[in-house]
């Protein structure tokens, strides 16, 4: 088939269904490319090498499942670290899932809130109880964690403001729900010495992923851009204080690097007694 032809039958079946335009506009050559236009970051974030952030970084994850859809061990990680390096009193935390990212920051931070979609609109995208069912399996019981419903995108977030240390956006990761959340979460921090982390910033810890990175700048004040952030080895983007980062020299990210670092991983098991 030639390229014409092609094009022919692309048009054809966008006309059939209407959807499918939105995965070419959702393409991450295209959002690469909308990037680049405003910003001259063709590397992604500056590099911050995690030794370097947490020069003694030893921390764990636990409770951690090894499911589908979880935030990687070393992602929990860093957010239980900046935590107890700002000595972070309130979190808040966008997108729950099963829990295990709050879980994990609520035995070093005293008080906790999640946002999540209510169950109803769980099982309307999904059709499926059970997947609604386990979002904040491992948080829903703990004392000092707060669970809010609603869609983050018209949620009324004006009793929250500015009153949180921490705060990790892990919801949808459209351009346009990054952009939104990202814009709402910095109405939340609390002061100039807050945190504001995003997962899935790449797709793995060496790729970028162009879409949640347009929605983070366009989201947020040009003139803070500064304070953003890779962390080295995660898949998370960190907006930091001047005070974490004023003597480290960030990088540019390379992909296939040879290691110059590695951690030691301990996996023990437990069961879930409920």
């Amino acid at each position: 088939m030639n390229k014409i032809s092609k094009a022919f039958k692309a048009f054809g079946l966008i006309l059939k269904k209407p959807y499918l335009l939105n995965l070419i506009l959702n393409d991450e050559s295209i959002q690469r490319n909308e990037v680049l236009k405003q910003f001259p970051i063709p590397n992604g974030l500056p590099l911050l090498h995690i030794d370097e952030l947490f020069p003694d970084f030893q921390e764990v994850a636990d409770p951690y499942a090894y499911l589908s859809g979880a935030t990687m061990p070393i992602d929990i990680a860093l957010l239980r670290a900046l935590a107890k390096k700002i000595g972070a009193q309130n979190y808040f935390e966008i997108g729950t899932w099963r829990g295990e990212s709050v879980a994990n920051v609520a035995s070093v931070v005293p008080e906790c809130t999640t946002l999540n979609l209510p169950r109803e609109e769980i099982i309307a995208l999904t059709h499926s109880e059970e997947y609604a069912d386990l979002h904040g399996f491992f948080s829903k019981e703990l004392p000092n964690v707060k669970q809010i419903y609603g869609n983050s995108l018209h949620f009324n977030f004006a009793p929250y403001e500015k009153k949180f240390d921490l705060v990790f956006i892990d919801g949808d990761h459209h351009y346009e729900s990054v952009k939104s959340d990202t814009a709402a979460a910095f109405k939340l921090l609390k002061d100039e010495n807050s945190i504001l982390v995003w997962h899935d910033y790449g797709f793995d810890p060496e790729s970028i992923r162009w879409s949640v990175l347009r929605g983070i700048l366009e989201g947020m004040p040009t003139e803070k851009h500064h304070r953003l952030f890779h962390i080295s080895n995660t898949m998370c983007a960190a907006y930091l204080p001047d005070s974490l980062t004023n003597t480290i020299r960030p990088a540019v990210l390379r992909p296939h690097e040879k290691p110059t670092h590695y951690f030691e991983v301990n996996i023990k098991a437990k069961t879930v007694i409920r």
